[in-house]
């Protein structure tokens, strides 16, 4: 058992350029778990608070203030580590200390103890035998508040290789459609000066029907059949064109509003049209009666929760009686801590809502989520397709394909 011997934090910077905390858990002196914090720009307004009064010297303030606290629990024990955070901050969104710190310095404090037990982080997390890759997921195009003016409303559209057999193919597939996205815009508009949003999807001045088309186009101009070989998923972030006072959905890039019946139809056409097999956050992030009948009308796609449900095990409760999803996104600092995260999937693997780790907009080159996207039975991983920081989870996949210990795709 490694015990927590030091504590350290700095101030770095995620892939937008902005602050955000890096920290070092050191275990018996020697074994360093390191992990630098994303931030989203798509928040959920019942996720936890990345720093409080949005400063991640304040964060780092008190870590320095309570480091001894931490010295001497077992480093595997994310238990014991939660329970000292929640001493320092009981509050249910961590605005005292900040979601970012609980998020670092949890999973630094597993990947140190990995270190000193010399096993990969996923098989740490999960004692199962059953280890199976997640379905790569990534954004091609994008929109909304990941990209500038001029590109559409919706926020993603994603490529999945549905197909694969393995974790290679299923990469350099998404890869593919990605570069062929990137030609069929020159030709469309050869003033296209190759701009991509925050996750590195092509971010092309078009509207919503025509970015879905131009993706659509890219798989079938491979040979690719959707709905087979590959498939398309979109994340509408609806909660950025909802307008309270209004009780309508707003989209000022395309120029219309929708009813919440409205919008309901609009998310149904897109699916049915090209044949989704993920469709995230169709609705607002209150609107559990309408996301429960988009559930109802396509139980064969991930319809999926994000700002809906932030990661949150009490909120799913909610959405399980309601049947209001049947995907949840697991982003770890949505939640604060990695243990409050692994009670949510727990939560959602016991109910079979199938679980799609992510990223966040705002990345580290960090690639801890690709080992907790295997140790809780993710469906899929959701970490773009290109970049730096993107490319390093998908990296992570492919040095993992060499343990005997993951067998094959998961069953989407």
């Amino acid at each position: 058992m490694a015990r927590i011997t030091s504590i350290k934090g700095r101030i770095l910077y995620n892939s937008r350029g902005s602050k955000t905390i890096e920290i070092d858990v050191i275990s018996d002196n020697k074994y360093l778990g390191r992990v630098c914090s994303p931030s989203g720009a798509s928040v959920g307004k019942h996720e936890a608070i990345s720093f409080p009064q949005n400063k991640p010297e304040k964060s780092l303030e008190l870590l320095k203030n309570n480091e001894k606290k931490f010295h001497n629990l077992d480093s595997s024990d994310l238990k014991s580590i939660h329970d000292t955070l929640r001493e320092m901050d009981s509050t249910p969104n961590y605005s005292k200390i900040g979601g970012s710190l609980a998020f670092a310095l949890t999973i630094a404090a597993v990947d140190s103890a990995s270190k000193a037990l010399d096993i990969p982080l996923f098989k740490l997390l999960s004692k199962k035998t059953d280890h199976r890759f997640p379905f790569p997921l990534g954004n091609i195009l994008g929109g909304g508040a990941h990209a500038g003016p001029g590109t559409p409303d919706i926020q993603e559209i994603l490529i999945c290789s549905t197909g694969s057999k393995t974790i290679r193919d299923a990469i350099e597939t998404n890869l593919e459609v990605h570069k062929e996205l990137g030609k069929i815009l020159i030709k469309k508009d050869p003033t296209f000066t190759n701009g991509r949003g925050d996750e590195g999807g092509w971010a092309p001045k078009l509207k919503n029907d025509q970015a879905l088309e131009v993706a659509a186009k890219a798989c079938e101009e491979l040979g690719f059949t959707l709905g087979k070989e590959v498939s398309l998923g979109v994340d509408f972030a609806s909660s950025t064109q909802w307008n309270e006072k209004k009780k309508k959905y707003i989209y000022d890039r395309a120029g219309f509003e929708n009813t919440p019946q409205e919008q309901i139809d609009f998310a149904s056409e897109i699916i049915k049209k090209y044949k989704l097999v993920y469709a995230e956050d169709a609705v607002h992030e209150e609107a559990f009666e309408e996301m429960s009948a988009l559930t109802k009308k396509f139980p064969h796609v991930l319809i999926t929760g994000d700002d809906l449900l932030v990661t949150n095990t009490k909120i799913l409760k909610k959405a399980v009686k309601l049947k209001a999803c049947n995907g949840a996104i697991l982003k770890v600092n949505q939640a604060g801590s990695l243990y409050d995260a692994l009670e949510f999937a727990r939560e959602a693997n016991t109910n079979k809502i199938g679980i799609i780790t992510s990223h966040r907009s705002g990345e580290s080159t960090d690639a801890h989520i690709s080992h907790i996207g295997i140790a809780t039975k993710s469906k899929m991983l959701k970490v773009g397709v290109v970049g730096g920081e993107r490319i390093a989870k998908l990296n992570e996949l492919v040095r993992l394909a060499e343990y005997d210990l993951i067998r094959g795709m998961v069953e989407i």
